[in-house]
This record gives C-alpha cells, structure tokens and sequence, in this order.
C-alpha cells in the first residue's frame, strides 16, 4: 500500500509540475486558491486509490478527472487522450471516416452544425438544426462531443441508427446510415449561371481549399463572369488560416477581417488583409443558412462590415470561438478556448451567428408532373448519347453539370441574389448612388477604339 500511495503522490508531483508554467503569470491570491484546491483534487485522489473497490490505473484516474475539468467549462473545451488527439490531427486532411455530418452542443444538446454535401447523412436526409438524441441505443444526453465523435465513427461500411428530433417539424427521427471514408471537395459547382453571375459553392475550409478556390475565380474570369454568387451555405468552417486567405482574395491590403479578443492581451490580435495583388471587385452576393458556421460566418462577416458584399439567406450558427490545441508530454493534448471572434464592426459572432442583409428562406422547389415526365425523356436522350459517345464519362460530366445548374436555377435563395445582382449592376449604369458605389464596385468597362 506505501508504495502505491509513493506512485500516487509522485504523480501528483508531477501534475503539480506542469501546472507551474500555468500559473506563474496569475495573481497571489488566485494561486492561493489554486494550490488550497490542489491539495483537495491529491486528497481525494490517493482516498480513490486507497479505498476504492478495485484498484484504478493512476492513468485512468487523471485523464478522467481531466476529460472532467474541461467538459465543465464550454462544449468546444476538451481533453484529448493520445488516441484522440491523433485523429484531431488528421481531421484537417481532407479524408476521414464516419457519416459526414459536423456537430456542436447547443443548449445542452448534441446539434448537427450540418452536414457535409454528397456524404452519408446527406444522401439519408439529415439537417442542420437536427438534435441528435440517441446514437444506437444510448441517450446523448450528458454526452461530450468527443464521446459522440468516437461513437459515430467506424468501419467503412459499417452501420449506425441516429435517431433526431427535428425541432422545426416537432417530429422524431430514425436514421440508418452506412459508414463511408468521407472525401471532401471543398470548391464544388463553378460554373456561370446566367447573364455573367459566376456561381462557387464553397464546401470546407481545408489545406487545399484556397488555392482551388483562386482557380475557380480564374475560371470564371476566363468565362467572362462580372459577377458573383459565393454560396456557403452548409459550410461548417475548417482551417481559420484558410478562411482569411480566402478572404483577402476580395479585400485590399489593410482592409480588417477578423479580431479576437480573450482575457490575455497576447490573445487579442487583429487579422488585416495582405491582398496586393490580383483583387476581385465583381459584385457580390453571399448565401448563409443555420449550416454557416466558424470561417463561413468570419468571412461573410469580414466582406458585409466592409461593404464588399451583398449577405443573403437565414442567419448563421453562431460558432465564434477560438480553440487552442495544447499538446501535453503524454502524446494528449487539450482543445482549450482561449478567445473569441469578432467582426470588424466589433460585433461578437459567437451565439449571436451573421445577420444576412436580406433575408431569403429557403423553399424546396416543387417538382410538377410536367418535370418528371421531362426527366424521364431526357434520361433517355441522355442513354442514347453515352452509347453513341466515345467519351461516355465526359457525357456523364456534362450531365452532372447540367443538372446542377438546372437546380441552381430553381433554388430561390440563388435566384434572388441573381436578382439583387442584377439590380446593383442596372442601378450603377444609371449612375447611381455614390454610396452604393463604393459598396460594391464593378469592373471597368472596356475602351472602345476611336474612330479615325
């Protein structure tokens, strides 16, 4: 027994060690309180040792009682066993399995932020909003994010009832989805879509998603486009790094777009666009919903506060917080909140969300009898040209792209930011207010040879 409470003991020595660095900077009487709560947190510690019914790895019992401390404080705030903070690691990679459904407690319940396009809980029909109330048959109730992760993922082909409570319809759920490796296109769908409005649906913020996303603005530029719909709906966020360096892509240099503000000065910074070269100053409409979360709500906000853009749609999630991934010696780690994001307006995004300037709610387009006997005469023109074809899957990309852009084309949220778009373009060549030109600035036009 003495030498167990010896192994107990130095491990509260050593806890007490890394605490050090910690508080070094806090006042005496804080530490004072600390340290008085230390010895409580030791006391209780080598009691649980001593005398619980059946001995307890040392181990187990500091990373329980840390999963504890951190689930206290908000629900972005966590402990990461080794395991855990392996997979954090790999979650910015672009390719991951599970259901593809991004998820945040909100008032005490497991909430889908939204799922991610063309994934598993997509195909199935969950939505943003959606509570998850039982994974298989455990209550999520008391549940901690990672809990709920760790369960929610798995073997590729595996299966998994979600059960939800879609709060909109006061109805409950069931879910059956199939486990998929989940690859995440992060820039979908450029393409113009009429009139020369480009249209770019920005999935993820991900390593790669910026320097695909400049390639699909020289795309559209090729094209001709003047104009512009950037859709984030449904986008949860991602690599905050990412999301400015997107951001700059339509902000000069000098142009605010982000603070954060923490209880430490070194944690209040202010993020200023770099742009010196190739800005884009098309007019611009950006698409939210309750799905816009994190980078989606820091770039809408950066653009709308400095009038660069049009916000168009619902309300965003409001997730504007700042997590600071800790490694600790052990190979785990903590997700910490150390600050939180503010627009350049200096309003806060965390749980209020971003305001769209015109709100548009999304209404399911409503398929008529004439259009799905329609669909049937061109699947089979569609058959008929993959047989003919010596390209049959440029026919099928062709095809998707089509149908695409006949959903757009029915999707009223994008339908009034073509209108609004069209509506700034008519109102400038009539020359217009000044001061919505300087909102939103079109292109120059081009000079016309004189006549000699």
């Amino acid at each position: 027994m003495g030498k167990k409470i010896i192994v107990i003991l130095g491990t509260i020595v050593a806890f007490c060690s890394v605490t050090t660095l910690a508080v070094s900077q806090m006042s005496r009487k804080t530490k004072n309180d600390l340290y008085s709560q230390i010895e409580l947190y030791s006391y209780t510690l080598t009691t649980i040792q001593a005398d619980y019914v059946e001995e307890i790895p040392p181990k187990d019992l500091i990373y329980g009682s840390l999963k504890g401390m951190l689930s206290t404080l908000d629900p972005h705030s966590q402990f990461l066993d080794p395991d855990e903070y392996k997979d954090l690691k790999t979650e910015t990679q672009g390719k991951f399995g599970g259901l593809g459904i991004e998820i945040s407690i909100r008032d005490g319940l497991l909430t889908v932020i939204t799922p991610i396009e063309d994934t598993p809980a997509w195909n199935v029909g969950i939505k943003a909003g959606d509570r998850i109330v039982k994974i298989e048959d455990e209550l999520t109730k008391d549940m901690t994010l990672s809990e709920a992760v760790k369960m929610m993922r798995g073997k590729p082909g595996t299966e998994i009832n979600i059960t939800v409570l879609r709060e909109s319809e006061f109805e409950i759920k069931e879910f059956k989805i199939i486990r998929e490796v989940i690859h995440i296109q992060d820039v979908k769908n450029t393409q113009i879509l009429d009139d020369k409005i480009g249209y770019i649906r920005l999935a993820e913020f991900r390593e790669d998603s910026a320097e695909e996303f400049r390639k699909a603005l020289d795309e559209l530029g090729d094209q001709g486009a003047d104009s512009l719909i950037l859709d984030l709906r449904n986008n949860p966020g991602g690599l905050l790094n990412v999301a400015i360096k997107i951001t700059e892509e339509f902000l000069p240099d000098g142009a605010p777009i982000v603070s954060t503000k923490g209880r430490r000065r070194s944690q209040n910074t202010e993020t200023r666009s770099t742009n010196k070269n190739h800005l884009i100053d098309w007019p611009m409409v950006i698409l939210i919903n309750e799905g816009s979360a994190s980078g989606s709500e820091i770039l809408a906000g950066a653009l709308k506060d400095n009038k660069r853009a049009i916000v168009l749609g619902e309300k965003s999630f409001g997730k504007g917080s700042v997590q600071s991934v800790i490694p600790l010696p052990d190979g785990s780690g903590l997700r910490l909140t150390t600050s939180k994001y503010f627009t350049p307006s200096g309003v806060t995004i965390h749980g209020k969300g971003i305001e769209p300037d015109i709100v548009v709610e999304s209404i399911p387009p409503v398929e008529d009898e004439k259009d799905e006997k329609q669909k049937n005469v061109d699947k089979i023109f569609d058959d008929l040209e993959v047989q003919d074809s010596e390209d049959p899957e440029a026919v099928k990309m062709n095809k998707k792209e089509r149908e695409d852009r006949e959903r757009l084309l029915k999707d009223n949220q994008v339908l009034s930011a073509m209108s609004v778009l069209r509506g700034i373009r008519v109102y400038k060549t009539l020359g217009g207010d000044p001061a919505l030109n300087d909102f939103i600035t079109l292109p120059p036009e081009p000079e016309e040879d004189e006549e000699e």
